[in-house]
């Protein structure tokens, strides 16, 4: 029977997708083509994470659009953009992951990586499309 990973294992296949998804943003590829070229095959969680992102960026996109109020998706800093993918992601295909986790993991990935204001919009923008993505 497989074991489950510690919380943070999870933690760093997210940070891990975010990595890709932002590498793939600037290389302009494919986030799927961004995990094929690693030396390393990425573990599961964080395949999973960037492959449901780009199966379902038309979608994410359209949710986080209509929660940022006054913010486009062109304007918001490319890391954070991709941390609400990532959460929005996890919010609507990843039930077994508490709400309070996924808004924890967006939060602390944004304040370490991104902009002062970042945590803040990011909180509010995933708080937001909890009612819109989790069933």
């Amino acid at each position: 029977m497989p074991t489950m990973p510690r919380p943070d294992e999870r933690s760093d296949a997210r940070e891990r997708a975010l990595y890709l998804l932002y590498e793939a943003h600037s290389k302009a590829i494919a986030p799927s083509d961004a995990l094929s070229i690693q030396v390393l095959e990425p573990d599961e969680l964080t395949t999973l994470l960037v492959k449901g992102v780009e199966e379902h960026q038309d979608r994410l996109d359209v949710a986080i659009a209509h929660r940022a109020k006054g913010w486009t998706l062109e304007r918001m800093p490319v890391l954070d953009l991709n941390v609400l993918r990532l959460g929005a992601f996890e919010l609507m295909e990843r039930p077994d992951v508490p709400v309070a986790v996924v808004l924890d993991e967006a939060v602390g990935l944004v304040k370490r990586f991104s902009t002062d204001d970042s945590g803040r919009f990011v909180n509010g923008v995933l708080s937001a499309l909890v009612d819109d993505l989790r069933k």
